[in-house]
């Protein structure tokens, strides 16, 4: 179940990640979209890791990259599309190479045994962010009408 979760998130986008705002979980929402061809209708899918007990978050953009976008102009996709540097607002990443589960991962043993439940570690690999998280149980679904922590700029 957690495996094929995860598998499902490759190469979709990003849109936020985060805590919730209650602090205990962490949740990743996801833009999923299919071959128009297929006739399945892009949605939000809301990736909530429960119990959330530690999450790294670093750059996977490169210094000489990140070097070159310090301009905030390019934190917006109007005002940064043409100039040099990586555009921040483009507001999503690209999950590839996407999430995997790092087995027999020791943090989450302890975690188990700590607390007397299932931990598992996560890596999340996107083209700005890598993520590693250590939590309990993974719920997957569509947010809840009018959620919305993050901001998409439907014309970009």
């Amino acid at each position: 179940m957690l495996g094929r979760a995860l598998d499902e998130m490759f190469d979709q986008a990003l849109v936020y990640h985060g805590f919730t705002d209650y602090m205990r979980d962490y949740e990743a929402i996801v833009y999923v979209t299919a071959d128009p061809r297929t006739g399945v209708a892009p949605k939000y899918l809301r990736y909530l890791f429960r119990y959330c007990v530690e999450a790294r978050c670093r750059t996977s953009v490169a210094p000489s990259t990140w070097r070159e976008s310090l301009d905030d102009r390019l934190t917006d996709h109007r005002t940064g599309v043409d100039l040099e540097g990586y555009v921040w607002g483009v507001k999503w990443q690209s999950l590839y190479p996407g999430a995997r589960i790092v087995e027999e991962s020791p943090a989450a043993q302890r975690w188990a045994e700590a607390i007397g439940l299932e931990f598992h570690e996560v890596r999340i690999e996107t083209n700005t962010h890598d993520l590693t998280l250590l939590f309990s149980d993974l719920q997957v679904g569509e947010p809840p009408p009018g959620y919305r922590p993050f901001a998409v700029d439907q014309d970009g």
